[in-house]
């Protein structure tokens, strides 16, 4: 009978840890994209042309941020830095066309309903999955409720 519950006893060790291994993975991108259409939300709902240029700046610096953070607290293989960097590095690239950086023109009042559609629009279709322990997507999810 003690035998049967060592066998019982690893058997479910060896499930736990299999199912706790599967569960080990999470699509960051995914994390990005809810938090961006939170913002697409506000931003349509608000009429302050200033107020939707700085929820739009916030909500880019804060996905930046949360990439920095990342980058600096876990470790990571190759694959995964280049993954972030490449994403970082076009959430950049929107900040400065919104705000006329680098070489853009500054989108206008006018249009920032249809720039933060767009924006979501190239997270959303960006082709970067990036798959990462679930601790670490824990890290991302509290660094933007913080931020």
């Amino acid at each position: 009978m003690k035998t049967l519950y060592t066998i019982l006893a690893s058997l479910l060790m060896v499930c736990a840890f299999q199912t706790a291994s599967l569960a080990q993975t999470s699509n960051i991108s995914e994390t990005f994209k809810k938090h961006f259409n939170e913002t697409v939300q506000v931003v349509h709902g608000t009429e302050d042309t200033a107020e939707k240029r700085a929820v739009l700046n916030e909500s880019f610096n804060k996905i930046i941020t949360v990439i920095d953070r990342i980058e600096s607290r876990v470790s990571l293989t190759d694959d995964e830095i280049a993954s972030l960097e490449s994403y970082k590095l076009g959430i950049t690239e929107k900040v400065n066309e919104l705000n006329g950086l680098d070489g853009f023109d500054e989108i206008a009042d006018e249009d920032l309903d249809d720039f933060s559609s767009f924006s979501q629009e190239y997270i959303e279709q960006a082709n970067r999955t990036i798959t990462i322990g679930v601790g670490t997507a824990l890290l991302i999810v509290l660094l933007l409720l913080i931020l």
